[in-house]
């Protein structure tokens, strides 16, 4: 039996019949608040000196090793939040518990990719010397941005039922070029190391 894919976002009961939806233009606040986000990580890239290194972790060859797999881990929790988000919406048969898997593995996708992004911000900033970097740099401000919205809308009372599995398919499939563009390619070219 599919879950309730309201019980993710809202402790609230549904509206009685009869009762006003929403207007749009509630849904403008998260629109403004990811482009705002967007462009801040954005400008502060732009304008900030790179440092050329904001970490570096024991047992790693390099800070480009250790971006990639820490990347790598926000991509595998954000695949187990997709396949999760398939089974709360039942389009998959899952357990009760998917929500919680749901809830936990965006979580998790997002604590471990935040070092990530503050190093790329701080020790890299946002470069534009070849495509793969200008697409990574701007695919990067903007994640934050939809990922901004995303927090915010699953707060909102009474979504239109499509708004949040867009939002969150749009904030997995920027997270996913992301990887295609930093990881990936760093393992393509320098090999799986540590």
């Amino acid at each position: 039996m599919p879950v309730d894919p309201n019980a993710l976002t809202q402790d609230f009961p549904s509206p009685e019949p009869g009762h006003r939806r929403p207007h749009p233009a509630r849904y403008l606040v998260p629109a403004v608040v990811a482009a705002a986000v967007a462009v801040a990580l954005g400008v502060y890239g732009k304008v900030h000196d790179p440092a050329g290194t904001a970490f570096n972790l024991a047992g790693f060859s390099s800070t480009g090793a250790v971006k990639s797999w820490l990347a790598t881990t926000a991509f595998v929790f954000a695949l187990v939040q997709l396949v999760s988000a398939f089974m709360v919406y039942g389009k998959l048969p899952g357990p009760l518990w998917s929500p919680a898997l749901h809830r936990w593995s965006g979580r998790a996708a997002f604590l471990v990719a935040v070092p990530v992004a503050v190093h790329c911000l701080y020790a890299l900033g946002y470069q534009t010397y070849e495509p793969r970097v200008v697409w990574h740099s701007v695919l990067g401000c903007f994640f934050f941005g939809a990922f901004s919205a995303k927090m915010l809308l699953l707060r909102s009372q009474r979504l239109p039922g499509w708004l949040l599995p867009l939002v969150g398919g749009l904030v997995f499939t920027v997270l996913t070029l992301i990887w295609l563009t930093s990881a990936l390619w760093f393992f393509r070219t320098f090999g799986v190391t540590t």
